[in-house]
Order: C-alpha cells, then sequence, then structure tokens
C-alpha cells in the first residue's frame, strides 16, 4: 500500500507542484511562514502539507496551506448587518421575504421568496469576489443589462426577482471580505478544476506577488506515471490511443437496487486486495446513502464528506410530525404518527385511540369529539399552542415548550443530527433572539413552510471516524487525493450528464454578464473531472440500465469510452454462495385449538372460499388494519346509500309517507336522509362530489322501483338490523341490511347490491355458490320468508333479483355450516386452496405465500 501511495500519479503530481512552489519562493527570496497557498478545497490542506514535507524535507518551514474559508476563520470574526446575505436558509428566507415587500412584491413572497433567496446565493460567489468599496458600484453597472429584454408583463416577477437578487448580493457584506485587507508576501492559487472567484481576484489584487499554478494531476491512462511538464501527453482528441484500460472495470446493473449491490461489492473486494481507504464516488446520494448502509452492516468506516440533507434525518422528520399533528385540519394518521413517536404519551393508550378512530372511521383529528379520552385531551393541549399566528421568536420558544411537554427534546439534544436540527432552527435558549428584528408574524402554515426550507437547504454530516476505511467524496474532489482504488455508481446518462444545465434560473445571457460558470466551462470541469477519475490505480464503474420500468442508457462518458477503448466487461464482484434449495410447500394448518363460538356471513363465505384464508384471518385475528386517511371509494358510495336508506325509510314508516300519493314529501325525506347519512359517516363533501353527481339517478331509478315495490303489498318492517341466531354450540350473527313484510304476512330478506348487474344476476343462479342471502335467512326465525337481491345502479335503474327457494337453500347452508365446523373441530386440515379473484384480493397472501409453492 505504501508503493502505491508513493507511486500514486497524484502522489508525482504533488511532488512537481511542491518544487515549483519552492522555486517560485526561492525566486522572490520570500520566507514560508510568509507564504500563504490557497488550495481547491478544504481535504487538500493536509495532502499539500504532507507533500510539502516530503518534498522540502522536515527541517523546513511550511507555508500556510489554506482554502478561503478557512483563511477567513483564521484572521477573524465577522459581524453581518440585518440585510446581509448569511447563506443561511433560516436567515436568508425571512430577509428574502422582507425585500420582496420592501419593492412592492409583498402579494408575491410566498411564491418568490425560494426563488429571490436561491438566485442571490448564486450570486454570493461572484459578488464576494469584487471588494468591497467597488462592489455597490458593480452591482450598479450589472442592472441595467441584466433584464434587457424582459420588459414583457409576462416576465416582470422575473426580472424583479433578477433585480432584488442582483442588489441584494451586491449591498452584502461578506465574511471573506477581511481578505481583502490581507497582504501576504506571496500568494499561490492551486488552480483545479474550476477556479474560485474570490481566489482569482485575490490573485489579481496582489499583482506580481500572486500568481496561479494549475493543478496538472493527470497522467496517461495506461496507469504510467505523470508525465513531467516539458513532455506533455495529450489524453483526449481524435488522435489519442485507443488501448486497453486493464485497471478499469465496468459493471453494468439491472436496476437500483442492483446497483448498490454492485458498488457495496466492489468496495469489500478493493478493501480485501489492501487498497484502503477505498473512495465511493456519490453522484446519486440516494443509491450511495443505500450502499453505505450495506457498508455499515459489515461493519466498514466510512467517512461521508458530502452529508445529506438535514430535513431526511429521523430528527428532522420527528420535529415535523409535531408541525403536522398541530394543524387545525390535521389528519387522524398525521396525529397518531406524532403520538406513536412522542414518549410524553402512553403507548397502549394511543393503541387504544388508534383502535378507536378506525372503528370509528374519523379520518380527521377534530372528529374525536365523540372519543373523549386523557390522551385526547394531553395531545389538544400541546396542539393548541402551536395553531395561532405569532411573531417568529414566539413561534420558536413555543415550539421548543411543545416539544419538552411531548418528550421530544431529550432524544434531540442526545442525537447529533438533532442537535444539528436544534441549531439550524435557533431552537437553543436564547437563540432565538436573532430573529428579534424581524416583526412581521407567522400563521401556522408560513411557520410550517419556514421550517421545511430551512431543514431542506442544510445538509448534516456525519461524525468522521479514525481510520475511515471508505471515504464518501463527491467527483470533483479526487483531485489531488492518493486513492489506491474508486468505486464510481450512479454512471448512468441521468446522473452522470455530458452536458448538463448549469443550476439556477439565469439565461446564458446573464450568466456570461454576471460572470458565472458557462454552461461550457461546466461542462469541462465535468470532463476533466472524468478524466482524472480514468486514471485512478483501480476504478470501478457501475450504472443502472433501468428505472421505473424505462430503459436507462450508460452515461455519455462511458459510452465514449466503451467505443475508443473497449474495455470488457467486468465479472460478477459479489461472492457466490451454494444455496440448498428448500421446496416450499401447500400449508394445512389444523384449526381445532381456535375453537369458533361466533359465525358471520363473511366469515363464512372465507371458509368456502379458501381454508386457510378464513384460518388465518378469522382463527387467528390477523386482521388488515384499515387505513384512515384514504380516498373514498365504491365502498364508501355502498356503505352510504345503506345508512340513507335506513333513515329514509325510518323516516317514512314514523310519518306514513305514501310512495303513490306523497311524491314530493318522499323526495324531500330521502334527501333530508343523504345529509344525515354523509354527516353521520363524516364523509368529505369534496371527495364525495362524483358519488353525489350520480345520486339524482340512483335516487330516481329507487324511488320508481320502490313504488311498484309498494303496490305489491309489501311494507318496510326494519333494516341494519343485528341479529343472532344460536346453532348448537355457535351463534350466526350478522346485520340484514333490510326486512319487509310481503302481501301475505311472510318475511323478505333484501340485500342491497351496488355492484354490476351481471354480477348480482350470478348469485342467483341455481349453480351458483353464493351463501350471503341463504346466510340472512338462517338469521331469522321463519321458514316460509322469501329473499331478494336490489341491484342499486349508478346508470341503470334500481332492479330487484329474487333468490328462488330460499328456504331450501338456507337448510343446505346450515347443514354445511355444521358439517364444516365439526369438521374443524376434529382437526381437519385447512389448505389454502383458494383460487382466481379469492387470491387477487386476499390478505392472507403473504402467509400463505402461494407464489412460491414448489
Amino acid at each position: 500500500m505504501a508503493e502505491i501511495a508513493k507511486n500514486h500519479h497524484a502522489a508525482v503530481a504533488w511532488r512537481r507542484v511542491m518544487a515549483r512552489v519552492r522555486l517560485e519562493m526561492q525566486k522572490r527570496q520570500i520566507h514560508a511562514a510568509q507564504t500563504v497557498v490557497l488550495v481547491p478545497y478544504a481535504q487538500l490542506m493536509q495532502e499539500a502539507k504532507k507533500a510539502w514535507l516530503v518534498e522540502a524535507g522536515a527541517t523546513h518551514f511550511v507555508p500556510r496551506f489554506e482554502t478561503t474559508q478557512n483563511w477567513t476563520l483564521n484572521l477573524g470574526g465577522f459581524a453581518p448587518a440585518a440585510d446581509d446575505i448569511r447563506l443561511d436558509a433560516a436567515v436568508d428566507a425571512i430577509t428574502a421575504a422582507t425585500l420582496l415587500a420592501r419593492a412592492g412584491l409583498a402579494e408575491h413572497q410566498a411564491v418568490l421568496a425560494q426563488r429571490l433567496m436561491e438566485a442571490a446565493w448564486s450570486l454570493a460567489k461572484v459578488a464576494a469576489a469584487v471588494a468591497p468599496p467597488e462592489r455597490a458600484a458593480w452591482g450598479l453597472a450589472l442592472g441595467a443589462a441584466l433584464c434587457s429584454g424582459m420588459d414583457a408583463p409576462a416576465l416582470a416577477l422575473e426580472a424583479a426577482v433578477a433585480r432584488v437578487a442582483l442588489a441584494w448580493a451586491a449591498n452584502s457584506s461578506y465574511a471573506t471580505d477581511v481578505l481583502f485587507d490581507a497582504h501576504p508576501a506571496l500568494l499561490l492559487v492551486l488552480e483545479g478544476f474550476q477556479t474560485e472567484p474570490l481566489a482569482r481576484a485575490l490573485q489579481a489584487r496582489l499583482g506580481e506577488r500572486g500568481m496561479g499554478i494549475a493543478l496538472d494531476f493527470e497522467a496517461p491512462l495506461d496507469g504510467r506515471a505523470a508525465c513531467g511538464p516539458d513532455t506533455p501527453e495529450e489524453l483526449d482528441g481524435p488522435d489519442a490511443p485507443d488501448r486497453p484500460l486493464a485497471h478499469v472495470a465496468l459493471h453494468p446493473a439491472q436496476d437500483a437496487e442492483d446497483e448498490a449491490q454492485i458498488a457495496a461489492a466492489c468496495v469489500l473486494k478493493a478493501l480485501g486486495q489492501g487498497h484502503c481507504p477505498v473512495a465511493l464516488v456519490a453522484l446519486d446520494r440516494v443509491l450511495t446513502r443505500r450502499v453505505r448502509a450495506m457498508l455499515a452492516g459489515r461493519g466498514i468506516r466510512v467517512r461521508d464528506e458530502t452529508g445529506w440533507k438535514l430535513s431526511t434525518t429521523r430528527a428532522a422528520a420527528s420535529l415535523m410530525s409535531l408541525l403536522r399533528a398541530c394543524a387545525w385540519d390535521a389528519s387522524a394518521d398525521a396525529v397518531l404518527d406524532w403520538l406513536k413517536n412522542a414518549p410524553a404519551f402512553d403507548a397502549q393508550a394511543v393503541t387504544q385511540a388508534e383502535i378507536g378512530f378506525r372503528k370509528a372511521g374519523c379520518r380527521e383529528w377534530r372528529q374525536a369529539s365523540g372519543l373523549h379520552s386523557d390522551l385526547i385531551d394531553q395531545a389538544d393541549t400541546i396542539r393548541d399552542t402551536l395553531q395561532r399566528a405569532r411573531p417568529l421568536p414566539a413561534w420558536l420558544n413555543d415550539l421548543r415548550a411543545a416539544l419538552q411537554n411531548a418528550g421530544q427534546w431529550p432524544a434531540l439534544l442526545n442525537d447529533l443530527a438533532g442537535q444539528a436540527v436544534l441549531d439550524a432552527l435557533r431552537l437553543q435558549e436564547g437563540a432565538q433572539g436573532e430573529f428579534a428584528h424581524f416583526g412581521a408574524r407567522f400563521s401556522a402554515a408560513e411557520f410550517s413552510a419556514w421550517l421545511s426550507q430551512t431543514l431542506e437547504a442544510e445538509s448534516f454530516m456525519p461524525s468522521h471516524p479514525q481510520q475511515e476505511q471508505v471515504v464518501i467524496l463527491p467527483l470533483s474532489q479526487l483531485l489531488g487525493r492518493p486513492l489506491p482504488a474508486v468505486v464510481m455508481p450512479g454512471c448512468d446518462e441521468a446522473r452522470l450528464s455530458v452536458s448538463a444545465l448549469p443550476p439556477g434560473q439565469w439565461t446564458p445571457q446573464q450568466r456570461a454578464l454576471l460572470g458565472l460558470p458557462a454552461r461550457d466551462g461546466l461542462d469541462a470541469a465535468t470532463r476533466s473531472a472524468w478524466r482524472y477519475a480514468l486514471n485512478s490505480p483501480q476504478l470501478d464503474i457501475v450504472w443502472r440500465q433501468s428505472e421505473a420500468g424505462e430503459r436507462l442508457m450508460p452515461s455519455g462518458f462511458v459510452q465514449e469510452l466503451l467505443l475508443r477503448h473497449a474495455p470488457p466487461m467486468a465479472p460478477e464482484p459479489r461472492p457466490r454462495r451454494a444455496m440448498r434449495p428448500v421446496p416450499a410447500a401447500m400449508p394445512r394448518p389444523q384449526g381445532n385449538l381456535l375453537p369458533v363460538t361466533r359465525l358471520s356471513s363473511s366469515a363464512y363465505e372465507d371458509l368456502r372460499r379458501c381454508p386457510y384464508r378464513f384460518f388465518a384471518l378469522r382463527q387467528l385475528k390477523l386482521q388488515e388494519s384499515d387505513e384512515l386517511d384514504v380516498e373514498l371509494g365504491k365502498r364508501d358510495f355502498g356503505n352510504w346509500l345503506h345508512c340513507l336508506l335506513k333513515h329514509f325509510h325510518q323516516a317514512t314508516q314514523e310519518q306514513k309517507v305514501s310512495p303513490a300519493l306523497d311524491e314530493p314529501a318522499q323526495i324531500a325525506l330521502i334527501n333530508i336522509a343523504s345529509e344525515k347519512a354523509t354527516a353521520e359517516l363524516g364523509l368529505s363533501q369534496a371527495e364525495f362530489l362524483p358519488f353525489a353527481a350520480s345520486w339524482p339517478r340512483v335516487r330516481a331509478g329507487y324511488l320508481q322501483w320502490l313504488a311498484e315495490h309498494q303496490t305489491s303489498g309489501a311494507t318496510f318492517s326494519e333494516a341494519e338490523a343485528w341479529k343472532e341466531m344460536p346453532l348448537g354450540a355457535l351463534t350466526l350473527v350478522g346485520k340484514i341490511d333490510r326486512v319487509d313484510t310481503q302481501a301475505d304476512g311472510h318475511a323478505l330478506v333484501i340485500d342491497y347490491k351496488t355492484e354490476a348487474r351481471t354480477t348480482t344476476a350470478e348469485r342467483v343462479k341455481p349453480a351458483s355458490e353464493d351463501t350471503q342471502l341463504a346466510f340472512y335467512a338462517a338469521l331469522l326465525s321463519d321458514d316460509t320468508l322469501a329473499g331478494a337481491y336490489v341491484n342499486l345502479g349508478e346508470k341503470e335503474p334500481t332492479k330487484t333479483y329474487a333468490q328462488s327457494d330460499i328456504v331450501a337453500l338456507r337448510d343446505q347452508l346450515l347443514e354445511g355450516v355444521l358439517d364444516d365446523m365439526g369438521r374443524i373441530a376434529a382437526g381437519a386440515a385447512m389448505p389454502a386452496m383458494g383460487e382466481g379473484k379469492a387470491c387477487e384480493f386476499c390478505a392472507a397472501r403473504g402467509l400463505c405465500r402461494k407464489d412460491f409453492w414448489s
């Protein structure tokens, strides 16, 4: 490993660069203590220092190797003015809104504040490179030309944002302004793939005492040592040699998960070969985090130099769950999610509350008035403190108190990401005073948006382990680091584009005017970084070939590599393991130890469709928990109709309204019943609108059917009636939609259906295995009753489908129930024999594992 590091092309080039630095110092007779060497990024400060000690010897003084940011910190503090750009989303988001208000754009703050902040941030580096006395004039000189050609009304807001962003950047002070007062005897700027505007400005300001040195770390693609400055070798262009690249391994992957596994395997393979640390290039943060998780599972020590968004940490999710729960229109799911993660609330009480909400079908937390409990009162006490508008410092004080009352505060304090969240949002005691000069009042929605924006803009950097084995870094920061092996996943056309659009909202003309990097310059920097990566002693390139079911091409850089050098695809890096096949058989449990004492129609239907389904869902009671916050569907419409018709027929029975004589009164009663059913079921008027639009047709068809039905002498008896009927040691239970009394005095059992007519017609065919109506008939002690399905169609009139000889079907059903229950009690096997739709919509399919049977 020592030999690899010594002969690494970066180490060779560092020696050449340090020789040039020492030569420039000797020419000018300047001592090392008076020399400042600016490197492109912080990790190169240590690399440059080590290279100097190797070149000059330990007895020599060491120049100051700095980045502009580190040099700024060493020269002293900075006290920004109220309106200065801070590059801190927590402050700049509010300043942006304030500046928009001053510019007469207060009504557009919610839409433009984020865009203004991003535009100003993109200008900050360019503005910071202008000397402070000249900065305001620089902004004025560019202001007139910046919005040229944007006079159209449609572009008025874009032009306004551009002008305000430029004025904001030009009239701000920056922490790096102190560098313009620094006067080193010699300033050497080591130029990477792109030169920082501030470093270039400082170099120009010092005249002969400043100069740039290109970090020419490129080496021939065959892996030989870097060429000297007098014998350059062109690596690109039409005349470049097409040599094989033995040190480059290509790994096409099927999809994102396959790509992550291959990348992790490549890292482990490189570590196994003695290469340490291994560089893992972060082209796709989601993919990189997945690879990191895999490596962590193997105990690999990882140093992450890129971090991830603070908003994606568990600490941020915990805090935002509180904000979502405190909204006045919070869903029951949102509040329950918060309660489950807040230690101050009793876990058992939360579980009971969730059961109550699901049983009552409460989708919104404010519907909890009928579910009064100490838990709900405790939660509402905290929620009430975060709903009224107030200034930002008051919001932060109250949020801190809410986190403490909910028991979430200690977990945030004891977590590195939690501390980062508290610092970013100024939630520590006294920190909110920074916002005292912002007097505007924030609504709950505006405060929540500010929190989200702040957490989204900040990055979380995890603590670095000692003696890391893997370093996660951007592609550009491979520069100058003698890393023995590099793994680069994400090399597809979407994540490693040959020519990507520059970030931000500026046009090419505006970018040229403002001095922002042009597209060509960014493309050249990316190409240089790619060529540098190809010089690594060992390089694994990984890309996925599909995403979301669509074909994905490799990056243009990879395609160029395949065309010019034709490297073969690398062998599978994941080690193969011998697996002994274990065939999966159909489960055949016994249910005799789980006696059934009560049986419903739907439960018996499960048994008929699939014995295993009955065993899992009814005997083991492994029921699915329905989601609370879901869109309304056909089932909700059916439940609404059942509830509506119950209220309607009870009202007509009480008021003795005849369908033949009192049609207007009947329509009025059914409309009242519909409103009552909507309120009783807590249905959203907006979501229910598609079904409400079809209701007039359903109502007309039903009333027409009802008139004909009652002309035959049938009268309403009861609706939604709960019935229980003993059958030996078993009790049959169920709720009958409706029972009428016919002209001959016999009962008529009716079951409403909102399904397709063909489906209802199939139920009453002689060969049908439908048991629902016969089961309901078994709940009544009447040997002369009749039964029928009533189909309430949305497009077709209501129609009756009578079940012939319902009494005989009932008797057959009862005989079958006794036989089936007897066999279960005797220990008969309950195999998973379901087929067709019974399996397609079965909650127990993941248990029986039918898809994996041998």
